[in-house]
């Protein structure tokens, strides 16, 4: 097939118009073409007022030699299709079946690659099936009662099941497992066109219809599922694993056990750090939610012309500043909402969720700040862990269990605000006006007000005085990595770490790759489950 890139086209173009610019950029008929597949879209508006929308697309046909040579398009390449490839299976026999720890994105592929090859998984999530958690979770932000099991953070689907969907990584992947990943979600209820939009976003109502429907096809396939079953402990003999114990009264016999656990898994990185399993403190993130009107940000990202005709605009800004810290935009939500995403009783993390159509008022994104592990009280493994609980406890205690919430002008003036400005907050969970100065240091503090000035370099009122922030924003990444060697076996033999919460990926797609390569690892070393 023939890859053909930079395709330009008017961001009001016809379906007609596609098919003749790409008849010209080969210098081919319409009957020559076999097959057409969009291998990515993107939007191009560096070059304000004009914006178009530029493709890439793969086109079958016949003698590709021939018409590429007559073409002369330094844009177009012959190229091969690459299909993921499961391993050889291994010799080794398991005596019991292999066992999964959470249910995750890392979790569910894991389990998922497994189960087509016939190993026959068993999953263990702490929190609810996706429906009733989602139950639980609007009934915490109507309420403000908390189910420590079954929230934003903890049930199937894990965190990414309430953000905004995104589905973009900066993985290479060289062996296709990106692709697998988009063409499975697909598979199972999402929209073709997150297998070639630059930015591919599911949306959390989206998303949480693919999630059980995956977990349906796992079952088919011979795995199983159990839910509100937390691991509370493992049992370990010669270094290996042998047995895991499920809410501190059942057992499991394995000799394989993924641990897929989320970032917020405090409880069982506390059992894991006790029972010897190689941990350490990593750096990470923390901040605010950065609320803008939408509008405002599309007119930046694509001039007033099409401000109304384009999707909600995405941005990403990042600044280094001369005091060491990073300040940067994360997970950034078009059209979307701050959320409550708290997970322990008397302490408060928001999050960003965006639905599929994008449809809010306003564009908020997470403006954090970089942490290291000197920054933390004291060097142990979990000492991250408590750097975030105590942000947590100090938010907590500053909205009385509401979001607390400040406009950036106020916050660089150190007073509490008593009211929105022309513009209001769009969240899910009750919110509540506080002073946010003082949850960080003042090397924070004045890092991220230096970042948001910055950013207004580029983004024109970014720092606008009534911009909304929402505090804390601390789960951006696991505070810990469990160690893992080339085979993905921690130290203690037969567990294998994997996913966010185990430090190796971020975000949905990066722990569902992640997950893959733990399966693959499992499979290459073992003969399916009989």
């Amino acid at each position: 097939m023939i890859r053909v890139s930079q395709l330009k086209l008017p961001v009001e173009h016809s379906e007609e118009q596609f098919y003749q610019k790409i008849e010209r950029s080969l210098k081919i008929k319409r009957d020559q073409i076999k097959k057409l597949q969009i291998v990515k879209k993107s939007i191009d508006a560096r070059k304000k007022p004009e914006v178009s929308i530029v493709y890439s697309v793969d086109v079958w046909v016949d003698k590709e030699e021939k018409i590429l040579k007559h073409s002369g398009n330094k844009n177009a390449v012959c190229v091969k299709e690459k299909k993921y490839k499961v391993p050889k299976h291994g010799t080794e026999r398991f005596n019991h079946r292999p066992v999964v720890i959470g249910a995750g994105p890392a979790g569910l592929f894991c389990a998922y690659l497994l189960a087509r090859e016939g190993y026959r998984p068993l999953v263990f999530e702490r929190g609810k099936k996706v429906g009733e958690r989602t139950e639980d979770v609007l009934h915490f932000w109507k309420t403000g009662v908390l189910n420590p099991a079954s929230n934003v953070q903890f049930g199937e689907g894990g965190a990414g099941t309430f953000s905004d969907g995104k589905l973009n990584t900066l993985v290479k992947d060289p062996l296709g497992r990106n692709r697998f990943v988009l063409d499975t979600f697909v598979s199972f209820g999402a929209p073709e066109k997150i297998t070639y939009e630059n930015k591919p976003h599911i949306g959390t109502d989206i998303l949480s219809k693919v999630i059980a429907a995956m977990r349906e096809e796992i079952l088919h396939l011979g795995g199983t599922f159990e839910f509100e079953s937390c691991v509370t402990d493992i049992r370990v003999e010669n270094q290996k694993i042998k047995a895991v114990e499920i809410n501190h009264n059942t057992w499991m016999e394995t000799e394989v056990c993924v641990l897929a656990l989320g970032h917020s898994a405090r409880d069982t990185f506390e059992m894991l750090h006790k029972t010897g399993l190689f941990m350490e403190p990593k750096a990470f993130a923390v901040g605010f939610r950065v609320e803008h009107p939408q509008r405002d940000i599309n007119r930046s990202q694509y001039g007033e012309k099409y401000a109304e005709l384009l999707e909600a605009a995405p941005y990403k800004v990042t600044a280094n500043l001369a005091n060491g810290r990073g300040v940067y935009s994360f997970c950034m939500c078009p059209g979307g909402y701050v959320v409550n995403a708290s997970s322990e009783e008397k302490r408060l993390a928001v999050n960003g969720m965006s639905y599929s159509d994008r449809g809010s008022k306003n564009a908020n994104s997470a403006i954090i700040v970089s942490v290291t592990p000197d920054d933390f009280d004291g060097t142990d493994a979990l000492s991250g862990v408590e750097f975030q609980r105590r942000l947590e406890e100090k938010a907590f205690a500053l909205g009385n269990g509401k979001i607390p919430q400040q406009l950036f002008g106020d916050y660089c003036e150190n007073k509490k605000s008593t009211a929105y400005g022309i513009f209001s907050s769009e969240t899910r969970g009750e919110t509540a006006f506080a002073n946010l100065r003082g949850l960080f240091s003042d090397e924070m503090e004045q890092s991220f007000i230096e970042g948001m000035h910055s950013f207004a370099k580029h983004i024109p009122d970014f720092d606008r005085k009534d911009a909304i922030i929402s505090g804390v924003e601390s789960r951006t990444s696991s505070p810990v990595r469990i160690r893992r060697d080339e085979v993905f076996e921690a130290n203690i033999r037969g567990i294998y770490p994997c996913g966010e919460g185990a430090g190796y990926a971020g975000g949905i797609t990066s722990a569902a790759m992640d997950g893959m390569k733990v399966a693959e690892a499992v499979i290459r070393k073992y003969q399916p489950f009989k």
